[in-house]
């Protein structure tokens, strides 16, 4: 774990925040700055800076995508949702810690941005 990173310093309960959802593998909190009615951020308690170093032979990815089905469900996103992954500096990754993006609760427009 990385002591500076300031999600794995939430993932360990260090620094607070809103969890929808926790297991052994990950966790899901709300995002403090939304971009969306529902705006929930999954992502893994051990360090991986960004999907680019996440191996290939990693499970983490089927919990991730499980515990975003999971969040989509308990928060009634059956219209629909985002989920975005940001990876590096050029793709908008501010925190780097892999995570995934969730949002809903409106309809999202396409070009993203």
């Amino acid at each position: 774990m990385e002591n500076t990173c300031i999600f794995c310093r939430i993932a360990q309960g260090d620094v607070p925040s809103i969890r929808v959802l926790e297991n052994e593998h990950v966790i899901a909190i709300r995002d403090v700055n939304p971009q969306a009615p529902v705006h929930v951020l999954v992502l893994p308690r051990k360090h991986i800076a960004g999907l680019t170093q996440l191996p290939a032979d990693d499970p983490i990815w089927n919990y991730l995508v499980r515990a975003v089905q999971d969040v989509a469900q308990r928060e009634q996103l059956s219209g629909g949702f985002r989920t975005v992954v940001n990876d590096g500096e050029d793709g908008g990754q501010t925190v780097p810690h892999l995570h995934l993006h969730v949002l809903g609760g409106r309809a999202m427009n396409w070009p993203p941005g």
